[in-house]
């Protein structure tokens, strides 16, 4: 039976080096999937304006998800037909899937007041701030904080007081991921509903079956790495990989970051011995 293969990867600390955020090391991986038209869909807690950029930089033309799960955005006419339940925005068809952020810094202001001193939301950092914390630029920084659906806190207080802080958050409706360096604010989504959607749309769209290969380091990433067909787990220099459902198997890299990437794609896709054979796939343009 032939498949197409659809790639939803994480960002940083998988496709991106987790310490000064270069891709080199999959540059070659990513020409040769371009080359069978496998489609490559970052699915992220990096806002759109990051998203936007990145796509150029790195030669991405796939419709992309943002901020966890909470956003997909489709270039317009990257399907022959419009997604039902999308809106047109710009040059793109979005789905929401949770509340505006909004909603989360007020939800913040109202039932979170006794741990106004356990975190910094990104809504209180300047871009120098943001800066220090993270070693992007200041161009980049710029555009990390420009958030439409959720509200990452760097937390400082200690792991019962977080714990506290995410039950109480959790009795109010938000829900909380741990990402590589913050915790998220957000509604009822996560990257492995979002991608689960989107591979839906791509079966409609092209009347065909798609296996899902999700690639990511972090606990922002288990949704999505459960509901793949192929969950690759990426070693991070900084955690351990992602507790899984004891019944999800999972390829881990041995490599960090981009070089793990690269390692898994070609284990799995590009090798004549790969998990998928190349007699099973469909590289139709897409």
């Amino acid at each position: 039976m032939t498949t197409r293969p659809l790639i939803f990867t994480d960002i940083d600390g998988t496709l991106l080096d987790h310490f000064d955020y270069s891709f080199s090391h999959v540059i070659d991986v990513i020409a040769a999937l371009n080359e069978r038209h496998i489609p490559i869909i970052a699915n992220t807690s990096k806002t759109f304006a990051e998203m936007e950029k990145l796509q150029q930089t790195i030669g991405f033309h796939s419709p992309f998800i943002s901020e966890n799960g909470a956003v997909i955005y489709i270039p317009v006419g990257y399907f022959d037909q419009q997604p039902e339940g999308t809106i047109t925005q710009g040059y793109y068809w979005v789905k929401a899937f949770c509340q505006p952020r909004e909603y989360w810094l007020e939800l913040l202001k109202q039932h979170a007041q006794a741990f106004n001193d356990d975190f910094i939301g990104f809504s209180s950092l300047s871009v120098a701030a943001l800066c220090e914390l993270t070693d992007l630029s200041p161009d980049n920084a710029k555009l990390a904080l420009v958030r439409h659906y959720s509200e990452p806190l760097l937390w400082q207080g200690d792991a019962g007081r977080q714990q506290a802080f995410i039950t109480l958050m959790a009795s109010h409706g938000a829900h909380i991921l741990q990402g590589g360096r913050f915790l998220h604010v957000g509604g009822d989504s996560d990257k492995g509903k979002a991608m689960m959607w989107l591979a839906d749309v791509y079966a409609q769209q092209y009347q065909t079956s798609v296996t899902t290969i999700a690639l990511g380091d972090s606990g922002n990433d288990t949704a999505m790495l459960e509901a793949a067909d192929i969950a690759i787990q990426i070693k991070s220099p900084i955690h351990g990989f992602p507790a899984l459902t004891p019944k999800k198997p999972s390829i881990k890299s041995t490599e960090y970051g981009p070089k793990g990437w690269a390692e898994c794609i070609n284990q799995v896709l590009l090798s004549s011995t790969g998990v998928l054979q190349t007699n099973r796939l469909s590289s139709e343009g897409v």
